[in-house]
């Protein structure tokens, strides 16, 4: 499970490198609707989360008091570098608490907010919160780049060439 837990992260970690590689900064800030998120917002409120989740990961509650969770959806101007790097210390210290777990770990108690969870639950509620934020960001990435966006999943119309290599969204890298 824990295997398999890491490639899911690290195959959303390749979708939101991809898209933040087709971004400008003006693109990074565009908000969709008024109240809306824009593409820094979230990589700032992943950032957040999953520093607040991983740091001390197995200790300590994943909500620290450190973390400022409004601040990260205020609008403030976001460089797609300065994106990235936010992005980078988040997924190092996932990654890197990811690799220290056992399977004998799986079982093991954390918490949330004061709310007990099995170490195997908070991981899947940790990767269903990134892929929902990455979806988010890849149809904001769509929408800011229009008919110049480079496909990260299938192109309309390449079902049959797709089908012909399955596997290679297995290996989709960084």
């Amino acid at each position: 499970m824990l295997e398999s837990c890491l490639q899911e992260f690290r195959r959303q970690d390749a979708v939101i490198r991809r898209v933040l590689g087709q971004m400008d900064d003006a693109m990074m800030n565009r908000l969709p609707v008024e109240g809306g998120n824009s593409i820094g917002m979230l990589i700032r409120h992943l950032h957040g989360n999953l520093l607040s989740r991983f740091t001390d990961f197995l200790h300590s509650d994943g909500e620290k008091p450190w973390r400022n969770r409004e601040g990260e959806f205020e609008r403030r101007f976001i460089t797609v570098n300065a994106a990235l790097g936010l992005w980078e210390e988040a997924w190092t210290l996932l990654e890197s608490t990811l690799q220290t777990l056992g399977p004998g770990d799986l079982e093991r108690k954390v918490s949330i907010r004061g709310v007990p969870f099995s170490v195997q639950e908070a991981l899947l509620r940790a990767l269903g919160h990134v892929s929902y934020h990455a979806g988010q960001i890849v149809l904001l990435g769509r929408t800011a780049r229009k008919e110049e966006w480079e496909w990260i999943s299938i192109p309309p119309g390449g079902t049959a060439a797709y089908n012909t290599r399955p596997d290679k969204e297995k290996g989709l890298s960084r």
